[in-house]
């Protein structure tokens, strides 16, 4: 018998509540809708629907998430790198524990190379009308952040190949469950062509009617929300997929619900009593400004390279969004002026290659530039703060020469630079991207550090 399978899904949602309601509505109005008419519908996350910037889930961490999850239906999600290397291990462990749903994530392992409790590699779900879809669910190979973290990935590939052959002859349908972005989903179709659907994530690609590369349907509805997408599948007697069709519909052209501008209020102060916890009381006010440096940002330059042991820092003054008042401060204040999921990471350097990223860093164009992604939840770059390092110029601003606490830098000597993350990704600082001599401190973000030095200059106020 002929049926028809449709396939709903969402992607990179970073905790940007405001656009739940109306999805959460629109799903549970298309489930009653093809439970009329006899169609098979099943509803589908494909990672990072959490993300620590929201106080809601920086409250939970991400429990509330799994709450929404389950209230509007979600039968099947994916992990993406949010839910992986920006919770602790324990958090990650117990995220999952009331979820009514199945979690799919074929590569990642306990450190004793068993599989977490949470987690399956695939699923193989069968609809009313006896069609098997086997779905597999995959995760960014972010390995050394995974395993700093307690957790082992294996590699996508090499992971998906092992369970393609495991459900070889058990499955009519097979989806890809991938948050491995729309490079690694090009590939995918190109070196696995059994696989039907590839819904994805991560690089937050919106395909509107999907792309098919061989017969391989690639799908992705962007991010925060924005979109959702479905997938109609139709398969015939032979119990093979004859036709597919993607589309994505806007969020925004949905109704606006009558109470949802109230509910997504609701959820910034909904954090929790973790978030009201007076974590420091400040005898004055710390201002911090974006093009210059500040007290607040010299605070926080002192506290990273301090917490990381290394002989200097610098950091963007745009990593802080605000200051903090005089009196008592909260731990949801410090999250509010930092909500980066961003970690510390000590790069190894010779003095050469330090002056190299030094003169980098003072180019003239980046303090207002707008940076987008690499963990940052800010809006622009700001000034850059140095602590432990000195320019000396001469009069046109060229620089003479550089110190490093106060002396002048070796070219040969071997010194240890903390910087936030974001400067070892993308574009920033080339050779820091290429370098294999990074050691990044997680599970602790800068917030994090930056309330353990409050606590020690301020301890008794």
């Amino acid at each position: 018998m002929s049926e028809i399978i449709h396939l709903y899904h969402t992607n990179d949602l970073h905790s940007h509540f405001e656009n739940w309601p109306r999805i959460d509505k629109f799903l549970k109005e298309r489930r009653l809708l093809h439970q009329e008419t006899g169609e098979e519908a099943i509803i589908l996350d494909i990672g990072d629907h959490v993300d620590r910037w929201h106080p809601y889930t920086e409250g939970t961490l991400g429990k509330g998430n799994i709450e929404l999850l389950n209230e509007a239906g979600y039968q099947y999600v994916t992990i993406g790198n949010n839910e992986g290397i920006t919770l602790p291990h324990e958090a990650l462990d117990s995220l999952y524990e009331n979820a009514k749903f199945q979690v799919l994530a074929a590569n990642i392992y306990n450190q004793n190379n068993e599989r977490p409790e949470w987690a399956l590699p695939y699923w193989i779900h069968t609809t009313a009308k006896g069609t098997k879809v086997a779905m597999i669910g995959l995760t960014a190979y972010f390995q050394k952040f995974y395993s700093a973290m307690g957790w082992e990935l294996t590699e996508p590939f090499t992971e998906l190949k092992t369970q393609l052959h495991k459900i070889k002859g058990e499955a009519d349908v097979i989806i890809i469950l991938s948050h491995l972005g729309i490079h690694d989903d090009e590939r995918m179709a190109e070196d696995f062509p059994e696989i039907d659907v590839i819904l994805g994530a991560h690089t937050h690609h919106i395909l509107h009617q999907g792309k098919l590369i061989n017969n391989t349907l690639l799908c992705g509805a962007g991010k925060y929300g924005f979109f959702i997408g479905q997938v109609e599948m139709s398969v015939n007697e032979e119990m093979k997929v004859c036709k597919k069709s993607a589309i994505l519909y806007d969020t925004n052209d949905l109704p606006e619900l009558e109470d949802e501008r109230s509910w997504i209020e609701e959820m910034y102060q909904a954090g929790g009593e973790t978030l009201q916890q007076v974590a420091v009381n400040l005898p004055e006010s710390l201002e911090n400004e974006w093009f210059k440096v500040s007290p607040l940002t010299e605070i926080l330059g002192e506290a990273l390279r301090e917490w990381s042991e290394a002989d200097c820092t610098f950091l963007n003054a745009g990593l802080l969004l605000d200051g903090l008042p005089k009196g008592p401060v909260t731990k949801g204040d410090i999250h509010r002026i930092c909500p980066h999921p961003i970690n510390p990471c000590i790069v190894e350097v010779n003095g050469n290659e330090l002056k190299e990223i030094l003169m980098q860093s003072r180019n003239e164009e980046w303090p207002h530039i707008q940076i987008k992604g690499f963990g940052f939840r800010g809006k622009i770059m700001g000034v850059m703060h140095y602590d432990q390092i000195e320019f000396k110029e001469v009069t046109n601003g060229i620089v003479k020469e550089i110190l490093i606490n106060g002396e002048k830098l070796q070219p040969h000597k071997s010194y240890k630079l903390a910087i936030p993350d974001m400067f070892t990704f993308g574009h920033f600082f080339p050779s820091i991207q290429r370098s294999n001599r990074k050691d990044y401190l997680l599970p602790e973000f800068l917030r994090d550090i930056l309330l353990w030095k409050l606590k020690k200059v301020y301890p008794n106020e």
